[in-house]
């Protein structure tokens, strides 16, 4: 019996022992609100780049870009190094004030949506949509749609490590894996 429950306690430890060094090897996502984002950008001497996710809680894509892309240890550390990240749902409540403009929520069928989402997306509302902003808040440019690791991790450093200014992106694009 005692040889049972060592065997059993040895099993637990192993478990205990792949699960912790499983969970240390992902990189935690520091999201930020748009407002939390723009005052970190307002008091940094030298602000990054804005990255926003503009979701949806019922967006399928959105979750299973959180879990794929966005938890990938090599994005996330890209990422939190290079740009502020930003969470915006695409249907929030809140109103948003930003450059002295209130943007505000607009009930229309079944849900709605937010007016700075829709300002973001250029009117083309698609859940998800990723914006890359400059450190002066100016549109980069959206990207539509579910992104896969490194899909995504190439268009963040085209636009974080400023080629977008001496590319065109299908030069960059056929150049690099």
């Amino acid at each position: 019996m005692k040889l049972k429950s060592i065997n059993a306690l040895q099993i637990c430890a192993i478990f205990f022992l792949a699960f912790t060094s499983f969970t240390t090897n992902a990189q935690e996502v520091k999201w930020l609100s748009w407002e939390e984002a723009i005052e970190l950008a307002a008091k940094d001497k030298e602000p990054k780049k804005m990255f926003i996710d503009v979701y949806t809680d019922w967006c399928g894509w959105c979750k299973k870009m959180d879990a794929d892309t966005f938890q990938n240890p090599e994005v996330a550390e890209y990422m939190a190094k290079n740009y502020y990240m930003v969470k915006l749902d695409g249907e929030r409540k809140e109103p948003l004030e930003y450059k002295g403009q209130t943007y505000k929520f607009v009930a229309s069928g079944r849900s709605g949506y937010h007016e700075f989402a829709a300002a973001l997306m250029q009117g083309k509302m698609s859940y998800p949509t990723t914006i890359f902003l400059d450190e002066k808040q100016q549109m980069l440019s959206p990207v539509p749609g579910y992104q896969k690791p490194k899909p995504f991790l190439k268009i963040a450093k085209y636009f974080g490590e400023d080629i977008h200014k001496t590319k065109k992106w299908a030069e960059y694009d056929s150049k690099t894996e």
